[in-house]
Order: structure tokens, then C-alpha cells, then sequence
């Protein structure tokens, strides 16, 4: 004990074996380190619990530096005080400071392989996102303030300029907090999440969500481009989440000729039949095929119901599959498809030239 007082007061006579002491004593001590935490990575691999492997990646890197820097900074100070004039005191402060960024850097390595690990099994990884940030942000303030103490300044004078401060800066970066407290409305509301296809019939706004920081969504558009849009906006705007769809909608209206309409009732009853009968509709959800319209050169039938899946393409599979099967249908009636035509009727007397009789005209 005596010589460690000696060594952190700078006061030892051989102190250029001491420095080496402290050299080796690290050497040693990070070698046993190095030891243990491997074996506790191979205990805590054998577990199904995240948090024992998480904290153990966690403390590995942290206290592998403050093992070289804690000594580091003694043999720091014997240099000082037994070569120069100057006092090695404020070497004091910096040891103390050292185990308080360790400790931050612990809890922020901590959350973060935390979050890692429930992310990858997780179904909800935007919320997941939000505790995390939330919980980073907490601990780089507390240890802010831990290190402003050590530092020696005055807390309650910090937090007194920090409340006028921040009504400063809080008129001066009003966007800012706007972003802000539109991410934590995003975060805590969820109308949408990491992976969702969002829209905005309001904006521009279509695609999928990459990333939701607290200043800005990325939006990765279906052309592959990033969209940065904004916290803010998505307060003000109308938000559109198809990935929350139930079913996709077929809706179709299909034109019969005029000359059909004796078997316009059979073609609607069969298609109807075929829906029903169809493994990808959804029965459950509302089906309409009826006589819908007397249109200007077709008799038009509505077809009307939901798929089973919301996959884009799976959907467009069988709205495509429902689409030649009407078709059989209509040609198995002896029906034809309507296309717009004009008649034009022209009266006899319109085809006589003025002076010569009707039947050489004729």
C-alpha cells in the first residue's frame, strides 16, 4: 500500500523501475484478461439467454483499454514528477475520468449488442430501435454530467444555464425539435415500422421504410432511390401503410355486346361460381359479379372481390389467372367483348343528289 501511495504521489526514488513494473503489471493483467473473457464467451455461448453473451462482448474491449491506460497514466505521472517541475496532480482527474467514459462505453456497447440480438428475432424492430436510442441518449447524459462533476464544475449552475439555454436554442432550432418529437410520434403512434411500404396520397411519398433516425425517415423509393423525408412532415401529412392490408382488391368491369344480352345473366352466374370456387379468393370478403351498367356500346358487368395474400406479385398471379377465365367463360356463351363502335344511320333522301332520281343514286 505504501508503494502504491508512492507511485500515485509521484514521490518514489527508482521511479524508472516502477514504470516498468507498471508496464509489465498491465502485460500481465491484460493477458489475464484476455483468458478469462474467452472462456466466459464459451460459457455464455452454451446459454439461450442474450444478455449474458451481450454483456461479456460488452466489457471486453472497454476494460482491455483501461487495463493499458490506467497504468499508462501513473507512469505518466512518476515521469512528470520525478523529471520536470510540474505537478502530476491533474493526472488525477484523468484516471477518474477514465472509469467513468469506461462505464459509459460498457453501457453503450451493452445496448447495443442487446439490441442486436433481439433484433434479429424480434417483430417489432422499430420500437426496439426507439428504447435503444432513448436508453443511449439517457446514458451519454448522465455520464456527461458525472464527467462535469469530476471536472469540477458546479451541476445545479449547469442545469440553471442549461434551462435558460435551452430556451434558446429551442426557439433558434425549432425544426429540429420538431424532427425530434416527430420521431418520438412516429416511434410510441407506430404508423409504420422498418420494412413497411408506406404512402402519401398528401406528398410525393412512396416506398420503403430503411430507416427512421431522430432528425429524418429514409424511404427507399421502388426506383431504388433514398427519399429523406422530414420527422415533422409526417405530423401534418396523411400516411397510407399498405403493408398493413388484409387482402388485395380485384376490381374489374368487363364490357358485353349488345347482341349478348340474352346471355348476359349466365355469364354473370358463372363467374361467380368460378370466384366462389377459386383457392386464392377470399370468400370471407365481400364478392360482387353483377350486371353493373347500360354503357355507350357495351351491357357492363362488375367483378368485384379480395385475394387471399397481399404479396404484390402472387397477387398479380391470380388477378391474372381470374381475368382468362373470364374470358373462357364469355367465349363459352358465344359472347364477344364490347369495344367502343359508332353507328352512324343515314336516311335515303340524304343519298339523293340534287336532280337525279333516287334509284340511280340507289
Amino acid at each position: 500500500m505504501q508503494w502504491w501511495e508512492a507511485l500515485e504521489q509521484g514521490v518514489s526514488q527508482d521511479w524508472m523501475s516502477n514504470v516498468g513494473l507498471l508496464l509489465l503489471l498491465s502485460a500481465f493483467l491484460w493477458g489475464g484478461w484476455l483468458l478469462i473473457t474467452r472462456h466466459l464467451s464459451v460459457a455464455a455461448g452454451k446459454t439461450r439467454l442474450v444478455w449474458d453473451d451481450a454483456l461479456v462482448g460488452a466489457v471486453r474491449r472497454p476494460v482491455s483499454w483501461l487495463i493499458w491506460l490506467w497504468p499508462a497514466a501513473l507512469s505518466a505521472g512518476v515521469i512528470i514528477e520525478n523529471t520536470t517541475a510540474y505537478s502530476a496532480a491533474f493526472l488525477a482527474v484523468v484516471r477518474h475520468l477514465m472509469l467513468v467514459w469506461t462505464f459509459i462505453w460498457v453501457l453503450l456497447r451493452l445496448i447495443t449488442n442487446a439490441e442486436n440480438a433481439i433484433a434479429a428475432t424480434a417483430k417489432d424492430v422499430t420500437t426496439i430501435n426507439a428504447i435503444s436510442k432513448i436508453l443511449r441518449l439517457f446514458v451519454l447524459v448522465l455520464g456527461g454530467l458525472v464527467m462535469m462533476q469530476n471536472l469540477g464544475l458546479s451541476l445545479s449552475g449547469i442545469l440553471t444555464f442549461g434551462g435558460v439555454g435551452g430556451l434558446i436554442v429551442g426557439m433558434a432550432a425549432k425544426d429540429l425539435l420538431a424532427n425530434f418529437f416527430g420521431a418520438i410520434m412516429i416511434y410510441f403512434d407506430r404508423p409504420f415500422k422498418l420494412g413497411d411500404w408506406i404512402r402519401s396520397p398528401d406528398r410525393q411519398i412512396e416506398g420503403t421504410v430503411e430507416r427512421i433516425g431522430f432528425r429524418m425517415t429514409v424511404i427507399r423509393t421502388f426506383d431504388k432511390r433514398p427519399l429523406y423525408v422530414p420527422n415533422s412532415v409526417f405530423s401534418s401529412i396523411v400516411v397510407e401503410n399498405p403493408s398493413r392490408m388484409l387482402n388485395r382488391r380485384i376490381k374489374q368491369k368487363i364490357g358485353l355486346r349488345y347482341c349478348d344480352a340474352a346471355v348476359v345473366g349466365d355469364v354473370v352466374r358463372d363467374i361467380k361460381t368460378m370466384l366462389l370456387q377459386h383457392p386464392d379468393i377470399d370468400t370471407n370478403q365481400t364478392l360482387i359479379v353483377s350486371f353493373d351498367n347500360y354503357g355507350p356500346s357495351s351491357l357492363d358487368i362488375l367483378i368485384y372481390t379480395f385475394t387471399k395474400t397481399t404479396h404484390w406479385v402472387a397477387y398479380k398471379d391470380i388477378q391474372q389467372d381470374v381475368m382468362l377465365k373470364i374470358v373462357e367463360i364469355v367465349r363459352r356463351h358465344g359472347a364477344g367483348f364490347a369495344f367502343p363502335t359508332t353507328t352512324v344511320h343515314l336516311p335515303e333522301h340524304a343519298l339523293v343528289t340534287e336532280g337525279e332520281p333516287a334509284s340511280e343514286v340507289l
